[in-house]
């Protein structure tokens, strides 16, 4: 239900600086009339100007930001004052309460969800679009239909004085058939969306596509490189074992063992040379101290002959005695040197026999111990290195791999079917809502036609208007009388106004049918425009028995003082040093 509950002005048209409210949570028919006390009172001629339109401007403006007719919005605030107009409205819907305060001069927008304010309600302007739609929503109903529908006055074209395509968006407002187009027009933006990610999705899967050759070529690549690694691994393998087998025909252990026999060997065959060498030195020195003590011996022999050893003169006792204690001296130096040589001699020869024979000289590889030694390392390295070869890891198997496994991604095409399917039931859907030959479109039409034309002849009876108005399946309007086609034109004053009041009593059901009851009623002065006794009581019938049994608060605004005693509630507008206040004092009995 949209339960429109009060109202209060401030500096909004006539009303001044004092807050003036109007409580609407009725289930009456109240009496609005109007008292200018400027213009003499409450005489006949003092009713006009007092600003009983006032409370369904400040209504609509509160609603919709702008009042029943096109005035500026800066000539809504009151002249006098120039500022602080602030207008309030609260009312429910669907059991949640609302508030909405709206002014200008300072701007104000602020909307409130059960009393509980909405950010970003409030814009520079006061009159915020974006909030503005969300109210709308909200209310369900356009400022158009409320006009037709709530705020019933002289100041709006009557329905029927409407061009043809504003009467069909009304119509189509009213059965149903805008919310088609609302939805249309959702399912437009869900159907552009849908393309938009199909698009997105296109692009995605072609940049994955794109992505996976390249990951491809790289995997590829690098298979290129790890196949090269191979061959050159398998390569070195085999050059390493060829190495290692070139050098595994040599008994390594073997020839570093010869090699120490071998120096063994030289070190007994130098030992053995060099105690030959020395007993052959010993021997020529015997044989030449042999020769030595010989030829002393034989000088020493001329020496006893007083003979010299060397000329073989004669020589004289006391030198002859001198030379040959010399003689013997050096016969007996050179005996003791024969005598130490054969020390010698016999230690050489123990040498010898120590040693023994040493046989011939071992057979090795190499030349130098050295040699053999790098020839170990050499080996040792080789195989270290055929190990570490054979057991390296391949750089190239666990990089291919994870880009196999992550790099490229597997493309489907699930989703792009899954959104071309929606896409397809989306246009189905949307031709649905906008194909006028649609049977949905018919449907509605023919079902909720037929109850507009039904209350609508229910309200022309109770208004005893004699007409046969009857809304066509091509939303067009036909008016009869007696068989002879009509226009609205061709009514008078009191015939259109009958004619006005049905047809938005009609409206009204049928939206309360379709969407939800709506408790306020304004008729403004549309009673008092060329209507009859006769019509003026059958309006005030229908208005107290739409108050009495539905449970409406209706607000007839007029200028008949007469009415006053036709009606449960009345409230004077009254004006006064030019700023109109509300009296809600008076009740009837």
């Amino acid at each position: 239900m949209f339960k429109i509950n009060a109202l209060s002005v401030k500096n909004f048209m006539s009303v001044g600086n004092q807050t003036q409210a109007v409580d609407f949570d009725r289930k009456d028919l109240t009496l609005v009339l109007g008292a200018n006390y400027d213009q003499g009172g409450d005489d006949s001629g003092a009713r006009n100007g007092t600003g009983k339109t006032t409370i369904i401007n400040a209504l609509s403006y509160a609603l919709y930001g702008q009042a029943l007719t096109n005035i500026k919005k800066d000539n809504l605030i009151n002249k006098t004052n120039g500022k602080g107009m602030m207008v309030t409205v609260d009312f429910e819907v669907s059991g949640i309460s609302y508030r909405l305060e709206r002014g200008r001069k300072p701007n104000v927008l602020k909307y409130f969800i059960a009393n509980h304010e909405q950010e970003g309600a409030e814009s520079q302007q006061g009159d915020s679009r974006e909030t503005q739609k969300e109210i709308e929503r909200m209310l369900g109903m356009s400022h158009d239909m409320f006009k037709h529908l709530v705020a019933l006055n002289t100041y709006t074209q009557p329905f029927l004085s409407l061009g043809a395509n504003d009467q069909r968006a009304i119509i189509e407002q009213l059965l149903g058939i805008t919310l088609l187009s609302e939805k249309a027009d959702a399912l437009k933006d869900l159907a552009k969306q849908t393309k938009d990610v199909i698009t997105q999705e296109e692009f995605r899967i072609k940049a994955v596509e794109d992505a996976n050759i390249r990951i491809q070529e790289q995997i590829e690549s690098a298979k290129k490189r790890q196949r090269l690694w191979l061959l050159k691994r398998q390569e070195d393998v085999t050059n390493l074992k060829t190495g290692i087998e070139d050098l595994g025909h040599v008994d390594i252990e073997s020839e570093l063992a010869n090699h120490g026999l071998l120096e063994e060997f030289y070190t007994k065959q130098k030992s053995l040379q060099e105690a030959e060498r020395w007993i052959t030195s010993l021997d020529m020195d015997d044989s030449k101290q042999q020769k030595l003590v010989s030829k002393l011996d034989k000088e020493l022999q001329l020496l006893e002959d007083h003979k010299c050893f060397t000329c073989g003169q004669d020589i004289h006792d006391n030198k002859q005695q001198i030379i040959i204690e010399s003689k013997i001296s050096q016969k007996q130096d050179a005996e003791a040197h024969v005598v130490d040589n054969d020390t010698k001699r016999q230690e050489y020869i123990a040498v010898i026999q120590e040693i023994g024979l040493i046989g011939s000289a071992p057979v090795v590889f190499y030349d130098t111990l050295q040699d053999a030694y790098n020839h170990r390392t050499s080996l040792d390295a080789l195989k270290k290195e055929l190990e570490q070869r054979e057991n390296q890891e391949d750089p190239y198997d666990e990089q291919i791999q994870e880009m196999s496994d992550t790099g490229v991604e597997v493309v489907s095409w699930d989703t792009i079917n899954d959104l071309t399917s929606m896409q397809d039931h989306q246009e189905f859907l949307l031709k649905l809502l906008t194909n006028k030959d649609s049977f949905i479109r018919k449907r509605i039409i023919d079902q909720n036609l037929a109850f507009l034309n039904t209350r609508l002849t229910y309200y022309l009876n109770k208004m005893g208007l004699p007409h046969s108005v009857k809304f066509m399946n091509d939303l067009t309007v036909e008016i009869q009388e007696l068989g002879r086609d009509l226009d609205f034109d061709n009514l008078s004053r009191g015939e259109r106004n009958r004619l006005i009041l049905s047809l938005s009593w009609a409206f009204r059901d049928v939206w309360e049918s379709l969407y939800h009851p709506i408790n306020l009623l304004f008729i403004d002065e549309v009673v008092d425009s060329g209507m009859d006794a006769s019509g003026v009581e059958s309006a005030l019938a229908v208005l107290k028995k739409m108050a009495r049994d539905r449970n409406k608060s209706v607000w007839l605004v007029s200028h008949k003082d007469e009415l006053a005693g036709r009606v449960n509630n009345l409230m004077k507008v009254i004006k006064e040093n030019g700023f109109t206040s509300y009296d809600t004092d008076v009740e009837m009995v």
